[in-house]
C-alpha cells in the first residue's frame, strides 16, 4: 500500500481531540488564575491582618520558655535547699534514725540464779517451760482424734485444770486457730506432744521459775511473776542478785529484711555458775510447818508463825508462816498469803515481853534480881483496872514475877524508875525502828509519843506487862537474841551470799555492827529467871529432859478495831533460848486467835517440837544439869 504526507483519519481525529484538550487546560489555568487573583484581592486585607498574630504567638511561646525555666530555677533552688537540710542541718537525726530502723536491739533470755538452802537443796531455779496452742483448721486427722491422743498425754502432766478428751473436743470447736490449750508444760510433756506428729499443735517455749519445795520455804523464798520479776519475799528483795546481766546484742537488718548479730563476741553467752544460799534449813522448816498447821487446826486458830534464829550472828534457820502458798500457782492464792507476816505485822507481845523490860530494870539498877513486890492481883492507875490472869499472889521476888508471869509485879517493878529512863530504854532497844532484816516489806515497832508516855500513867504501866505498843515477831526474836548473845542487838538475815558451784564465796552479804544494849551479866540473870519458868512456871510444856532452856509465854489481849481491846480475841506466844550454859537459839512461836488456850497450853509445845527437831540437826548435847 502506498504511503502519503497527510494524515489518515485516525490521526487527524487524535490531533483533534488533543487540541480540544489542551484548550481545555489553558481556559481551566486561565480560570484557575483568575480565581486566584480575585480570592487574593478579596482576602487581600486579611493576609495583612494575620502578620501580627503570628508574631504574638512567638511571644507568647518564648515567654513560657521563660516562665518554665523560672520553675525549674526555683525547683533547682528548693531541692539544692532540701538537700542541705538533710545533708548538713538534720544529717544527724536522719542517720539516727536511719540506724534505729536498720538494728534491732536484743536483750537474750538469761536465767536467774538458782536460791538453795544451807544445805545445798535447791528452793528456786529457772527451768525451760512450753504453752499449748492449737489450730484445729490446718489438723491432719480428725478433731476426736488428736483430742483422744493429747488428753492421753496431758494427764499425766500435773496441770492446773484436768483436760478430758471431751474437753479438749469443745475446745477445738471454739475457733479455727489461735486456742490456747495448757501452759507450763515441762519438756518431757512437750516432747510426747511433738511426737504425735499433729499439724496445727504449736507449743511456745519460755521460762519458768520452779519451785521444787513448793510451799515448804515460799514465805522466806517469795516468787516471780511473768515477767520473771520477784514479787514477794528474797526473789523481790535480792532481784540484783538473783538476775544474772549481759550486753544487749544488736542485730543489723539487711536489705531482704534479714536480721544478722552485729559484733558477736566469743562466748557471749556464758553463764556463771553462781547460786544464792540462804542460812534456811528446810528440815527444820518441814519440821516446823508441820507441827503450826497441826496446832492451828486443834486450836481453830487464824493464823501462826515459827522463827529460829542464831543469836550469834542473827541468822534465821527456819521462818514459817501458815496458812502460806505454793510458789509456783501463786495465781490461785489470795494476795494477802504473800506477805510474811512474821516480818510484815506488828501485834502487842504481851508477856513475852516481860524479860525484857526486866533487863532494863536491872541494867539501870532500879532493882536487884532478889528484890521483892507485893502481887495484890489488882489495881487501879486512874480510871483503869490492871489485873493477873492468875490472881495475887503476895510477897513475890522478881524471879517469881517473871516465873508465875504477873502482870501487877512488872508494873511495880517498872514503877521504880522515872518513866523517861523507861522510855528511853525503849527507845534504846529500836522500838520505833525495823530490824534491818534482808526479807522485804518488814514494818517497824509502833511506841507511844514521848509525851503521853510521860504523861499517862497508865501508858508505862500496860507496857510494863507488854501491852499498849506493838512489835513484829522477828523485832521481838531480834530482843531475846541479845539475852542470849550477851546483850548485843544483832541484824535477822536470811542472806549467805553467793557461792559458786565449787563452795567458793563470790559476795558474802555484810552486815552491821552488834549493838550493845545490855551487859552480859544483866542477860545472865534474866536467863536464869526465864529458866524457872520452864522448869516449874507457865512454860512447863517446852520442858525437855536433859537439856536447859529458858523461855516465856504469853498471852495478849487483841485491839479491837473500835477501840479498847477484844474481850474474846487473843493471841498466845512462847519464845525459847537454848542452851542454856552456852545460849545461842532462839526459837519463837505465835498463834492467833486461837478459840481456847493460853501460850503455855498452844504455843510452848510447838517450840518444844521445833527444839527437838533444832538438837538433832545442830547436835547439840544435853546440858550438865540435868531437869527431873
Amino acid at each position: 500500500m502506498a504511503t502519503s504526507d497527510y494524515p489518515s483519519n485516525s490521526q487527524l481525529h487524535r490531533r483533534y481531540f488533543k487540541g480540544k484538550q489542551t484548550r481545555k487546560s489553558s481556559s481551566r489555568l486561565k480560570n484557575q488564575r483568575h480565581q486566584d487573583e480575585t480570592d487574593f484581592v478579596k482576602n487581600n486585607g486579611q493576609k495583612q491582618l494575620s502578620t501580627p498574630s503570628k508574631e504574638n504567638h512567638a511571644k507568647c511561646r518564648t515567654s513560657r520558655l521563660y516562665q518554665i525555666w523560672i520553675l525549674m530555677m526555683f525547683g533547682l533552688v528548693g531541692l539544692i535547699t532540701n538537700l542541705f537540710r538533710l545533708q548538713v542541718l538534720e544529717a544527724k537525726t536522719l542517720q539516727e534514725r536511719a540506724q534505729r530502723q536498720q538494728t534491732v536491739e536484743s536483750n537474750p533470755f538469761i536465767p536467774r540464779r538458782p536460791i538453795v538452802d544451807r544445805n545445798g537443796n535447791v528452793l528456786a531455779i529457772d527451768k525451760i517451760a512450753y504453752n499449748l496452742y492449737a489450730h484445729p483448721k490446718i489438723f491432719n486427722r480428725s478433731k476426736q482424734e488428736v483430742a483422744d491422743q493429747l488428753s492421753t498425754i496431758l494427764e499425766g502432766a500435773n496441770l492446773e485444770k484436768t483436760l478430758t478428751s471431751n474437753d479438749l473436743f469443745q475446745i477445738f470447736n471454739q475457733r479455727e486457730t489461735g486456742i490456747k490449750i495448757a501452759e507450763l508444760i515441762s519438756q518431757e510433756t512437750a516432747n510426747k506432744i511433738t511426737d504425735l506428729f499433729v499439724d496445727g499443735l504449736e507449743l511456745i517455749q519460755h521460762s519458768q521459775r520452779l519451785y521444787p519445795q513448793k510451799e515448804l520455804v515460799a514465805e522466806v523464798v517469795g516468787y516471780v511473776d511473768r515477767e520473771s520479776k520477784g514479787q514477794a519475799g528474797i526473789e523481790y528483795s535480792k532481784q540484783n542478785l538473783l538476775e544474772r546481766s549481759i550486753e544487749t546484742i544488736t542485730f543489723r537488718r539487711l536489705i531482704k529484711g534479714v536480721l544478722v548479730p552485729d559484733k558477736l563476741t566469743r562466748g557471749f553467752l556464758q553463764l556463771d555458775d553462781l547460786s544464792l544460799h540462804l542460812t534456811i534449813d528446810s528440815r527444820l522448816q518441814r519440821v516446823g510447818r508441820e507441827i503450826l498447821k497441826k496446832q492451828l487446826e486443834e486450836y481453830e486458830a487464824k493464823r501462826g508463825t515459827i522463827i529460829v534464829m542464831d543469836a550469834a550472828d542473827g541468822s534465821i534457820l527456819s521462818l514459817v508462816s501458815e496458812p502460806s502458798y505454793d510458789p509456783n500457782k501463786y495465781y490461785n492464792y489470795d494476795v494477802k498469803l504473800f506477805k510474811n507476816w512474821g516480818v510484815t505485822d506488828v501485834y502487842e507481845p504481851g508477856s513475852t515481853f516481860k524479860p525484857i523490860n526486866i533487863a532494863l530494870a536491872l541494867e539501870v539498877g532500879a532493882i536487884e534480881e532478889d528484890s521483892i513486890f507485893y502481887d495484890t492481883g489488882r489495881m487501879r492507875i486512874n480510871s483503869w483496872s490492871i489485873f493477873n490472869f492468875g490472881g495475887g499472889g503476895g510477897a513475890r521476888t522478881v524471879t517469881e514475877i517473871v516465873q508465875h508471869s504477873s502482870n501487877i509485879g512488872m508494873v511495880k517493878i517498872m514503877q521504880q524508875m522515872p518513866r523517861a529512863v523507861f522510855y528511853d530504854g525503849l527507845k534504846g532497844l529500836g522500838l520505833q525502828d525495823t530490824t534491818g532484816a534482808d526479807l522485804p516489806f518488814e514494818a517497824a515497832s509502833v511506841l507511844k509519843e514521848r509525851n503521853q508516855f510521860l504523861m499517862v500513867p497508865v501508858e508505862a504501866a500496860t507496857t510494863a506487862f507488854g501491852q499498849g505498843f506493838s512489835l513484829t515477831p522477828l523485832k521481838l526474836v531480834q530482843l531475846n537474841a541479845a539475852l542470849a548473845n550477851g546483850g548485843k542487838l544483832v541484824t535477822p538475815h536470811v542472806v549467805r551470799g553467793l557461792f559458786d558451784s565449787k563452795g567458793k564465796p563470790y559476795w558474802q552479804l555484810s552486815l552491821p555492827e552488834p549493838k550493845q544494849v545490855f551487859s552480859a551479866d544483866t542477860t545472865t540473870k534474866v536467863l536464869a529467871m526465864m529458866e524457872k519458868v520452864v522448869e516449874s512456871g507457865t512454860g512447863k510444856r517446852a520442858r525437855l529432859r536433859g537439856y536447859r532452856i529458858a523461855g516465856k509465854t504469853g498471852t495478849a489481849q487483841k485491839a479491837s478495831d473500835t477501840g479498847g481491846y477484844s474481850e474474846n480475841a487473843r493471841i498466845t506466844s512462847f519464845v525459847g533460848i537454848l542452851p542454856l550454859e552456852s545460849p545461842r537459839y532462839v526459837v519463837l512461836a505465835v498463834i492467833d486467835e486461837p478459840v481456847k488456850g493460853s501460850g503455855g497450853r498452844v504455843a510452848a509445845p510447838v517450840v518444844k517440837s521445833v527444839i527437838k527437831s533444832l538438837i538433832n540437826i545442830e547436835q547439840i548435847p544435853p546440858s550438865s544439869v540435868r531437869l527431873k
